[in-house]
């Protein structure tokens, strides 16, 4: 099995047919291989692998007009030349088990079945990763809906794109958008102008403590709960906080950093409403402690949801 079948194209993919194909191709070759001296069992081996012509119709008239767009002419023709000799060896491989020529298939055979494995080879080593990066998405969708004419070596394969719910895809496709002035996040890139204004309407207070137990953000939202000014950054989270309520914050932060806690919840009344407050503990990816993000929200009105609400109204 070749290495570069470890590809991972989406299922229903033109590249993932044709990679199916190539394990079948392989498949039938090992058969092949193992049955020369058998004239019936070749014969009827070789006749699956003829399928093959499919294959081969597929790149010339979907998939290599593509890539002449993006102007490999020079690997359009050479594929073109490679796939003619191709053809030819099946032309009289299968003229040779007609007349039950065995020398003839011995000889001639293994040339025409290596020169198989080199084309499917450098498919899956060049061909496939160049054209899957220089193809978009909507391009692929219009080729798979070419190829039904063509058809296939293997069964119909699945649809593609195939309905996938947006909590389970987890396919990475090239991006639309540039990423030179933009930071990487787990899933996703933010400029720091876009981080901001996501922050500034957050209907949460969040106020971010570091390791060194300095308040270093807070976000300027356009209703917050408990007030903030740009004096707070800098200061040490205990000159942040009332007295009778500084022991139990600092208890909160030692918690944390021992690792025996990583949340801690309120809920308070506080001129009115009624107010949710959360402290999490910040680790990196091995656990490392990096500060604690103290995070509030009026809930008063959420408390109050009744029923159900499923259409837009603005008025």
């Amino acid at each position: 099995m070749s290495e570069f079948l470890n590809h991972d194209y989406p299922k229903g993919h033109p590249l993932w047919s044709y990679v199916q194909e190539n394990a079948l191709v392989r498949e039938l070759i090992a058969k092949l291989e193992q049955s020369y001296r058998h004239l019936g069992e070749f014969g009827k081996y070789f006749g699956e692998l003829a399928k093959i012509e499919r294959h081969l119709e597929r790149k010339e008239n979907q998939l290599l007009p593509y890539l002449e767009k993006y102007g490999k002419i020079e690997e359009s023709q050479a594929i073109w030349s490679e796939q003619h000799d191709i053809r030819n060896g099946l032309t009289v491989i299968q003229a040779f088990i007609r007349r039950c020529y065995l020398p003839n298939i011995h000889y001639h055979a293994p040339k025409i079945l290596e020169s198989i494995e080199n084309m499917i080879e450098g498919e899956e080593r060049d061909l496939f990763p160049m054209a899957y990066e220089l193809l978009s998405e909507d391009e692929w969708i219009e080729m798979r809906k070419g190829e039904e004419e063509i058809g296939w070596m293997i069964e119909r394969p699945p649809a593609f794109p195939a309905y996938v719910h947006p909590s389970q895809d987890t396919q990475k496709r090239r991006l639309p958008f540039g990423v030179e002035d933009k930071v990487y996040y787990d899933e996703g890139y933010l400029t720091p102008e876009q981080v901001n204004s996501i922050f500034r309407i957050l209907p949460v207070d969040i106020t971010y403590v570091n390791e060194h137990d300095q308040v270093v953000f807070y976000n300027r939202g356009e209703e917050r709960v408990f007030p903030r000014s740009a004096g707070i950054i800098g200061r040490e989270v205990k000159f942040c906080h009332p007295p009778k309520s500084v022991d139990q914050v600092l208890q909160i932060v030692e918690a944390f950093k021992d690792g025996r806690q990583d949340k801690a919840e309120f809920w308070i009344e506080f001129r009115g409403r009624f107010i949710h407050i959360n402290y999490f503990a910040v680790r990196n990816g091995i656990g490392e402690y990096k500060g604690v993000i103290e995070m509030s929200q009026d809930v008063t009105d959420i408390r109050a949801l009744d029923g159900e609400k499923r259409l837009l109204d603005w008025e």
